[in-house]
Formats: structure tokens, sequence, C-alpha cells
């Protein structure tokens, strides 16, 4: 009975160490980038032994981006916008350009230059690392989220990139691309299918305290599922009426030339000139 366990944990040892040499068994990566101007935050993500690597709503200059892929070994296979931003000018495009990587929007994306349409369920290979599409309008009509997997630890999911849908404390205003009630209307059905996600996933979110994307932002820049369910006043909310008034009550003043702004993220002004 000994031999025999010994034999088996040989066996495991062997396994381990020749995915180590294959590489397989390094970490994941996650950077957090916090903006003070304006206020969002940016990340860079992905699989360490894959050296695979994306990048999340990226704001002002693409180096620190590029430096820290480069600092983790990593490529960026992907730069992902999880909607075209009304308050500030996205850094995208260029970002993918530099890294040679596509640029990833929602396909319901209304925009006047080439990218990379994704659709909800869609996977993002990064090796080891998944990435899965959920697209969440209400912020935006084209908003999505990023929900991320590292198969070296578990199947489960382990962290959702929100955007703008679901922040630490509030959820994103609704009226900067559609009216305030259709967008709130959206808004909850796609924090119906966020909440079902298990309570131990954690919340990265694209904004905290002194954004203006939302009302009651914490200025602890992540959370959980099932924290934000028990202490976000608006994502508490279950009855869908209730909500819609909620979301059109206390709307703060919108950002500064917002829709120039958006229409800038979306090609429209460079299509013009």
């Amino acid at each position: 009975m000994t031999r025999q366990l010994l034999n088996i944990s040989f066996s495991r040892l062997i396994e381990w160490y020749l995915a180590v040499l294959r590489g397989e068994c390094k970490s994941m990566i996650l950077r957090q980038f916090l903006h003070s101007e304006p206020v969002g935050i940016s990340y860079l993500f992905g699989c360490g032994g894959k050296a695979a690597g994306a990048v999340v709503d990226p704001v002002g200059d693409i180096q620190p981006y590029l430096q820290a892929a480069d600092n983790a070994g990593m490529r960026i296979h992907f730069v992902i916008d999880t909607h075209v931003h009304a308050d500030h000018l996205s850094a995208g495009r260029a970002l993918a350009h530099a890294a040679g990587a596509p640029y990833v929007l929602s396909s319901a994306a209304g925009v006047s230059f080439p990218f990379k349409g994704v659709s909800d369920g869609e996977v993002l290979p990064l090796g080891n690392v998944t990435a899965t599409v959920l697209h969440t309008p209400g912020h935006t009509p084209e908003h999505i989220c990023i929900l991320v997997t590292d198969r070296t630890r578990a199947d489960e999911p382990w962290f959702v990139l929100t955007g703008h849908t679901l922040m630490v404390g509030d959820l994103g205003r609704t009226e900067l691309a559609a009216s305030a009630e259709d967008g709130a209307k959206q808004l909850f059905r796609s924090v119906r299918q966020l909440k079902g996600l298990p309570d131990y996933v954690e919340v990265l979110p694209g904004a905290y305290a002194g954004s203006v994307c939302g009302r009651r932002l914490s200025g602890k820049p992540w959370s959980t599922i099932g924290f934000e369910k028990r202490h976000n006043q608006a994502f508490m909310i279950e009855d869908e009426a209730e909500f819609v008034r909620f979301m059109v009550a206390e709307i703060p003043p919108a950002p500064p030339e917002a829709a120039k702004i958006r229409a800038a993220n979306s090609g429209v002004t460079a299509a013009a000139a």
C-alpha cells in the first residue's frame, strides 16, 4: 500500500515537473492601473505560462501598459474597451496598434473603424486563462464585461472586469448613450446576469470614487459579487420598476463634452474631418 502511494505521488511529481518545463504552472498575471485625471481603472491580465495577456480600458499614455507587459514577459494579444467611453479619450486603438493586437469592442458598438467585434458568451483565449464576454448593456447599449478563469487553479471563474456596469458601491449611470429610463431597463437585466455569478467572484470595476460615471462609488477599487449583493443599494434592488426609479433619480451632471468624447471614441469626429 505504501509503495503504491509512493508510485502515485512520484507520478504526480513527474507530471508537475513536466508542466513546469512547458511553462504551464506559472501564475495568473494581473496588474491594476489607477488613474486620477480622469478617474478610472485599467487592467493588464493574462497567462504567465503562455505569455499571453490582454489590456482592458486603457487610458492616457500607452507606454506603461507596454512596459508592464514586457516586465511580466507577456505579449498583449487583445486590447479591450468595455464600451465606447464618454468621460475620456480611449487609448485602446493606439495601444492595439503599438502592440500589434486586435482592438476589441462589443459587436454592437457603432463605430466607424475596423475592430474585432465580440458577442455574449464568446471566449478570448489567453493560454491557460480564458476571458469570457458578457454583454451587459445599460450604462451604454454596447457595454461588455469580461469574466476571467485561470484554469491552472480551477474551472470556476475567478474575477469579472465590470467596466462601468457594476462598480464598488453603485452601478453605472444610464443616460449617456440612451434615455435614462431605457438604459435603466437594460441595466436591470444586465444586473440580474451578474447576480447569477458565484458570490466569491471578485469585481474589478472600471472606475472608483471621484468618477462621473457613478453616484456612491467607493474609494476601494475592488470587491466581490457577494459583498455588492449585500451592501450595494442599487445592486440589491430586485423589482424592475423600483430599480428604474432609483437609477433615474439623482443623476449627476454629465461629463464635460460627453457627446463629443463619445463621438471621438466612435471615430465619428475623425470620419467627418
